[in-house]
């Protein structure tokens, strides 16, 4: 397949309309989103959804997020609109926030991977139908940010890429499950836990955010998956104290590199004086964790082919640092020192 790229930082209008039409004739499509680069599909079309799985190399039960244009668009996908859902749209929307709730009969079982619920946010306006997009990235790899990661893992699997210039956020969309009368975070993002129980109150948090699934539980939410995010290098995350942190990775930096692998931490602005001597690469501050999740994702795509081991520092779990917190675990199989 020969993957049509084009550049819409100048043309914004025209992208919107190439993709739209090449969504609805049953294609795929790579646009930027305010979170990360997205890879859609008519939604309502199960043979288009199934192309997704196929050029992300995605398995089958790993549900999929339908991308809506309008508010109303919502009613035609969920058996009924909670009075709470339509509390969070109304402050929240457009906006990196999905709703989890029961699906319509409208919604294919190719979107929902056999789920009763089906996932459901709105950032764009783009093709006139639901678009079923996860990220634009071989499944399992690093989400893109950037036009140049999705062409990295998607050249010649897809028929468009749409230039939108970087994203803004770095990390996908929260996504919370509306289901059983309370609001649960399943994967967090963008708006954060504290945002959220502004406006509804007490907000759950799934045990499934900051651990692994357990046995036999399926993923009720896009990035549930155990290893997710992760880059070809082993990725291993340090937690304690400040001091005691560095002084961690700095001890298992000098052992792998002693076994004659290549080593590089991830440091923060705050904690760069701990690594004097070492390798390493400032990717954004502790104060304010959305500097972190802006780059982490652009930072292990940097690093294939230049390291063999990734030490990254763990941040409390709070705020934006809760979403950094749920990319980078995964990202490391919750391989912790």
């Amino acid at each position: 397949m020969d993957t049509r790229y084009f550049n819409a930082v100048k043309q914004p209008e025209a992208g919107t309309k190439l993709g739209g039409s090449v969504i609805r004739s049953g294609g795929l499509v790579a646009f930027p989103t305010e979170t990360v680069y997205g890879l859609g599909a008519n939604g309502l079309d199960g043979e288009a959804v199934n192309k997704i799985f196929e050029a992300k190399g995605r398995p089958n039960d790993n549900p999929l997020i339908l991308h809506i244009a309008k508010k109303s668009d919502l009613k035609d996908l969920w058996k009924s609109v909670p009075e709470r859902a339509r509390l969070l749209m109304d402050e929240f929307w457009p906006g990196p926030l999905t709703m989890v709730y029961l699906k319509s009969s409208r919604v294919p079982e190719e979107v929902t991977g056999g789920l009763d619920t089906v996932a459901v946010r709105m950032p764009i306006r783009a093709a006139g139908v639901p678009i079923a997009a996860p990220s634009a990235n071989l499944s399992g790899k690093p989400s893109p940010t950037t036009a140049d990661h999705v062409k990295a893992d998607m050249d010649g699997r897809i028929d468009v890429i749409i230039d939108g210039g970087p994203c803004n956020i770095g990390v996908e969309s929260t996504v919370v499950s509306l289901m059983g009368g309370a609001v649960t975070i399943l994967r967090p993002g963008g708006i954060t836990r504290e945002m959220l129980e502004a406006v509804i109150g007490p907000v759950n948090l799934s045990p499934a955010v900051l651990a692994p699934l357990k046995q036999g539980e399926a993923a009720a939410s896009p990035g549930m998956k155990y290893k997710h995010y992760a880059p070809d290098a082993q990725v291993i995350v340090g937690t304690g104290s400040l001091p005691d942190m560095a002084a961690k990775l700095i001890a298992e930096y000098d052992r792998r590199e002693a076994e004659g692998l290549t080593c590089i931490i991830f440091a923060t602005e705050e904690t760069r004086c701990f690594y004097r001597g070492k390798r390493y690469v400032i990717i954004g501050e502790r104060k304010n964790p959305l500097t972190l999740c802006e780059s982490l994702f652009a930072q292990f795509r940097a690093q294939e082919g230049k390291a063999d081991v990734i030490l990254c520092e763990a941040l409390p779990e709070t705020d934006m640092g809760l979403a950094y917190m749920n990319r980078l675990l995964r990202s490391a199989g919750f391989k912790t020192i």
